[in-house]
């Protein structure tokens, strides 16, 4: 028998949790009903690859990350029914009620700008990339609440060592999918889509910075930026942008989402910091998902000793 690893699996392989379950009941109560057109129609909705079935489905990760924090992790439901995602509405619940049809597979994602070796990844290529390692982070967000998730991915600098950027490149450019019939919510949020993010190269490269396709074990949940999304523990969590479909590597600061709806209330560089408060609230303390009480918000999110170097003589005040 051929055992697939995860790194060798194609979307169409994969039979997702609920479909394998539920298939024989669907056959039997499909026969009985005896409507040829529907029962077909259905069949096929079953049977083959669907386009909405990434999460759910193991990953077999390689090792565990020594970039791991050692706290207590949220739990899956904390982490898929409480978050940001615009293109599905902006209260905390609508990303998990709203995103069950969003179409994940085929996937690709375009990496141009100036690099060497311009091309468009399919999601098999890019897991393809290094192994998977699963890293415990913590996470802040610009509403004063924290989380800790168990992520799987490896650092974006393997995609960017693959396309070589030139000594021109001294930013990346990040793009999410917009598509206004998947994503009606989206409309009336106050921000232009589609989502816009942005690091310095430097950023990017830091081993911190990572590609990640899934989550607690097993790949993306819709909600949570399915099928492939950054994730950056040091910086606010609207910076590690969900469903990337397009990467720049640009000459000059490239425009943000936030930054762009209200310059002056999120920077470009967006790191944690406690000692900046957001124009409408402090960020000196957070209240972490499932507990009652608040605790100090901390430099870098707490990843100071790795990450601080990259901002040698800068005002964290005024790049904020």
């Amino acid at each position: 028998m051929l055992i697939k690893k995860a790194q060798d699996l194609k979307y169409s392989d994969i039979t997702p949790k609920g479909l394998y379950l539920n298939r024989r009941k669907f056959l039997a109560e499909a026969a009985i009903a005896g409507g040829a057109l529907i029962a077909g129609r259905s069949l096929w909705n079953l049977i083959s690859p669907s386009q909405r079935v990434l999460a759910n489905t193991k990953l077999d990760v390689a090792t565990k990350s020594p970039f791991s924090t050692k706290e207590n992790q949220n739990s899956y439901k904390d982490a898929t029914h409480y978050n940001n995602y615009y293109e599905f509405g902006s209260d905390k619940g609508d990303p998990a009620r709203n995103s069950g049809n969003f179409r994940t597979s085929p996937w690709s994602v375009s990496v141009e700008g100036e690099i060497e070796k311009p091309r468009t990844f399919s999601i098999e290529e890019i897991m393809k990339l290094a192994p998977l390692e699963e890293r415990i982070y913590r996470h802040r967000c610009v509403e004063a609440w924290s989380i800790v998730v168990p992520w799987i991915g490896f650092s974006f600098s393997a995609l960017i060592n693959e396309v070589k950027p030139t000594s021109k490149a001294k930013f990346v450019a990040f793009q999410t999918l917009y598509d206004k019939q998947q994503m009606p919510w989206a409309r009336g949020t106050g921000i232009d889509f589609p989502y816009l993010e942005g690091l310095r190269l430097d950023e990017a490269m830091h081993p911190l910075t990572m590609l990640t396709v899934g989550m607690y074990g097993e790949t993306l949940p819709n909600q949570n930026g399915a099928p492939v999304r950054l994730t950056i523990p040091w910086k606010y969590g609207f910076k590690s942008i969900k469903s990337l479909v397009k990467i720049r590597f640009v000459k000059s600061q490239p425009e943000t989402a936030w930054n762009n709806s209200a310059p002056s209330e999120y920077g470009f560089y967006s790191n944690v910091n406690p000692n900046h408060d957001h124009p409408r609230w402090s960020q000196a303390r957070e209240r972490r998902l499932g507990e009652f009480l608040m605790r100090p918000t901390l430099m870098f999110n707490g990843y100071g000793d790795q990450v601080a170097g990259l901002y040698n003589g800068m005002d964290l005040n005024k790049n904020y």
